[in-house]
Order: C-alpha cells, then structure tokens, then sequence
C-alpha cells in the first residue's frame, strides 16, 4: 500500500491515495475499531461493513449537532470503547466531524481515521484537522482541531454519489484554484462535470492535487493564524447563508464565492469575476442569488473569522491569488446591503 505521511505540530496522518476500504485490515485492528457511517452510505454499501463495529448515523447536516455526539458517546460506552478503540468515519463532512469530535471528547481523546465518500469530502472535509458541531444557524461554532491519524481514499464510493453532491465537491475544487492554484483553474475552464465523472483517472489525480493544496496550507497553519484562513474563501458569507436557505454546502459557498469576487472587485480592483462566475456555472453551481441582507448580518457577527469589530474577509488579487483582508463590520454591513 503506498502511503504518504504529512507532518503536523502534535502529529501525522497517512494519506493512502487510491486504496479500497478493505485495505483498512492493514492499517488498523477492525476488530477493535468503530465505523461510523450515516444511513445514505450504509444503504448503498451495506456489505463493506460486513463483520465491522458500525454506528448508522442520520445523514444531514441537521444532525451535525451535540445530540447525535451525545448518541455516539452512549453507544461507545454500552460498545465499552477504551483508549486503544479507534474510530473510523466512513462518510462525507458531517460523518467526518462528528467522527473527529468524538474521538477528541471521548475519554480525553482516542485515535481517528477517516474513509471519504463524498468528492467534498475527499477533497476538504476530512483534511486538516477541524472537527466541530453546529448550534443553531452557527456552523462549526462548536470543535477542536485533532488530525486523523490517516485518511483513506476509496473512490468506489463515488460511484453512489447523486449529481448535486458532485456539484458540491467541485465547489471546494474551485476555491483552492481560485487562491492558489490558477494552472488548475485553467484546467477547470477547459473541461465539466460530465468529463471528470467519466475519466477516472483524470479525477484521481484532480482529487490527489487538491488534497495536497489543503494539506501543504494547512501543514504550515494549522491553527490558522495566516494562511489557514484563505481555505475560507466563499465560506465567510456562504456559512451565513446556508443554513438559513436550506442550500448544500457547495450552493452556499459558490455563491459566497461570487460576491466575495465582486467585493475584490471594489476593494482590490479585481478584474476577472466574470471569469469565477463562469466556472462556477459551468460546474452547474449558482452564483447571484437574492438574500435577506440583515438576516445574514445577524449570522455574520457571531462567525469564526471576527475579531472585535472586524471580519477577516478572503478576497482575490487575482485567480490563484487570495488574500486575508480584515472589514470593518459597519463597512461590511454597508458592503452587502449593496449587492
């Protein structure tokens, strides 16, 4: 099995690019392990968790909450999990940190791994660390930053995947080229869906890059202080808007994405969002979207990224090229009553 071994502050994950989850025999003891997977993925791969520990978990967003934590925890402790138990989550993003979160609370913290099945997951959501619950319309607000002890990559389980989860990978794919990678935003322009869900190997190795683009940001900022904070490009006003509008992950951010380019557009001069529109529809994501300002707002101010009275903000100098840009909250409230 090839692996390769990214060094963080506190520990290393593995990442085993292009494996099978029957592969996990090799790296860990199942037999002591606990899969945690959601309803969706089960139904669809019910054999792969043949002679597997497995918690079957709600699938949605709605369930990223404390009350679906303090579920698993119950179960952990009628399973009797000790500190060698490891749990394995077996899912896209809601599945992976909960999964993270659990193994960070439970008993002080025991070791995780996870088995991606969504593209956005694949991608971002199982890298770098962040684990975390949502309280309300405030997403994330609640988590730790604990790295996987390996992440493995299964792309069979891609194969399930309806076409709007597809969409909601490519959102995150556009972000990183879009802050740091303009060559691959190129490619991007170049090609579609429809192409990439065909060519396997060209997906395989556009999953591997940008998993590589968060896992180099986030090796020299885990805790993000600098860096780190560019992965939140789209997501500043796309977390304000997608819990309250009911949007998957990847609608949300696209369209965050779209008025983040128009607000480099006033702040930075940034010329080419016609060209981040583009391929974001070319991908079938939305873009402009009617909202309601001051709900937003509402949600805004309570968001990660504040900082007394200023948000950091992530805009474009150019493609390939974000930047942290700390707004007043009063100039940004004015910014968006505008859009």
């Amino acid at each position: 099995m090839k692996k390769q071994t990214f060094k963080f502050s506190t520990a290393s994950t593995n990442i085993y690019f292009a494996n099978g989850i029957s592969h996990l025999k090799k790296i860990i003891d199942v037999k002591h392990a606990v899969f945690i997977t959601d309803d969706n993925v089960f139904k669809h791969h019910q054999k792969r968790f043949k002679g597997y520990n497995t918690f079957v978990l709600k699938a949605g967003e709605e369930f990223k909450t404390q009350q679906t934590v303090d579920s698993v925890i119950e179960q952990l402790i009628a399973f009797e999990a000790d500190r060698k138990t490891i749990l394995v989550g077996v899912g896209g993003g809601v599945v992976t940190d909960i999964t993270g979160y659990v193994a960070s609370v439970y008993m002080r913290g025991i070791q995780f791994g996870f088995v991606p099945t969504t593209l956005l997951s694949l991608v971002d959501a199982s890298i770098g660390g962040k684990n975390g619950i949502d309280v309300g319309l405030y997403k994330n607000i609640v988590g730790v930053t604990r790295q996987p002890s390996f992440i493995l990559h299964d792309l069979i389980f891609l194969n399930t995947l309806p076409e709007s989860e597809w969409q909601n990978g490519f959102a995150e794919i556009i972000k990183h080229a879009c802050i740091k990678d303009a060559a691959m935003f190129k490619q991007l322009q170049n090609h579609d869906l429809k192409y990439y869900r065909s060519k396997k190997k060209e997906l395989c190795l556009l999953i591997q890059r940008n998993a590589k683009i968060k896992l180099s940001i986030v090796k020299k900022d885990e805790f993000e202080k600098a860096d780190r904070k560019l992965l939140n490009f789209g997501h500043t006003l796309g977390h304000a808007l997608e819990n309250q509008y009911e949007l998957s992950h990847g609608q949300a951010i696209s369209i965050g994405m779209t008025y983040a380019s128009e607000i480099s557009n006033q702040l930075l001069g940034f010329k080419q969002t016609d060209l981040v529109v583009k391929v974001l529809e070319q991908y079938g994501l939305p873009t402009y979207a009617s909202f309601n300002k001051n709900k937003v707002m509402t949600v805004l101010k309570m968001d990660k990224k504040r900082e007394r009275k200023d948000i950091n903000y992530i805009l474009l100098e150019k493609i390939g090229k974000g930047i942290v840009l700390p707004i007043p909250l009063t100039d940004l409230e004015n910014i968006i009553s505008k859009l």
